[in-house]
């Protein structure tokens, strides 16, 4: 991918290296406490924090821990892809008389707590309405590499147009609609409406980088089949098989490898954010 002109998003959050995804800091009450009993005591104030830090009390601030050269360049690689989604996804929104809210991307490692509740990095990326943000430990891109078999910068870049999909869903109004379902219909019926949410945002995937291309020229020889092959990769019939020997169309909650690459294919092909409504298509 061509991302050196990109613009680098601010709507990154680091939270790598924290205790739960979650910034560790002293609360101004608890210093003063600290201070009081120190100055009540005789003791030196400054001594009981660094004492109390160091003891299992309440841990001092921390930023993320220092990061390889490699590291750097992965944040920064998501930070211009963030960039080129808020570009593209202001104007699509423009176009339609509204205004684009940006999501938050949060890098953390390991562990994170968002308003979905704790997530580990097992999971994979996600998006969590409650917050509005866009989850992403960055150690899954080589995870995406080595055991799904889909290497390349674009392959990463659509993973995460992929979540930032579900946010454009969200502010249109889809999540909100397949929440209020959720407890009216049985499992399998929900499966099959969860599959038709992802694939419509794999196809916003596809709108986004058709309209990066056409606006800044961001691709590159072989990145189109890079984001098809990763698409294909993650469909539920090739992870099905691949953890337990066998599929059941069923339990299916993302689609199945061949619908998935139809749906991100289409935007891809298309641009159009009005021929993706995956919820009226009788084929999938």
């Amino acid at each position: 991918m061509r991302l050196d002109q990109s613009r680098r998003s601010d709507n990154v959050e680091d939270r790598r290296g924290s205790r739960y995804g979650r910034p560790a800091v002293f609360g101004g009450g608890f210093m003063i406490v600290v201070l009081l009993l120190g100055l009540l005591f005789g003791a030196d104030p400054l001594a009981l924090l660094e004492t109390v830090s160091t003891s299992g009390g309440p841990p001092v601030a921390q930023g993320p821990p220092p990061s390889t050269p490699e590291e750097n360049a992965k944040a920064d690689f998501v930070r211009a892809v963030l960039g080129e989604t808020e570009d593209v996804w202001r104007e699509q929104f423009a176009r339609l008389g509204a205004t684009y809210q940006e999501p938050t991307l949060v890098l953390f490692s390991g562990v994170v707590q968002s308003a979905c509740g704790t997530a580990q990095s097992a999971m994979g990326p996600f998006y969590c309405p409650g917050d509005r943000k866009v989850y992403l430990d960055m150690s899954f891109f080589d995870e995406l590499s080595r055991r799904f078999g889909a290497p390349g910068d674009f392959a990463a870049a659509y993973v995460i147009a992929h979540e930032v999909g579900h946010h454009v869903q969200n502010l249109m109004g889809t999540t909100d609609k397949m929440q209020a379902l959720r407890g009216r219909m049985s499992q399998a019926e929900y499966n099959q409406l969860s599959v038709r949410l992802e694939l419509q945002a794999d196809f916003y995937a596809g709108v986004w980088a058709h309209q990066a291309q056409k606006a800044r020229k961001i691709l590159e020889a072989g990145d189109i089949e890079e984001g098809l092959n990763a698409a294909s990769a993650i469909g539920d019939d090739r992870l099905q098989r691949r953890t337990q020997g066998h599929v059941v169309p069923d339990a299916f909650t993302h689609g199945s490898s061949q619908q998935r690459v139809r749906w991100f294919r289409k935007g891809l092909e298309t641009g159009d954010i009005r021929q993706g409504d995956t919820f009226g298509a009788e084929v999938l």
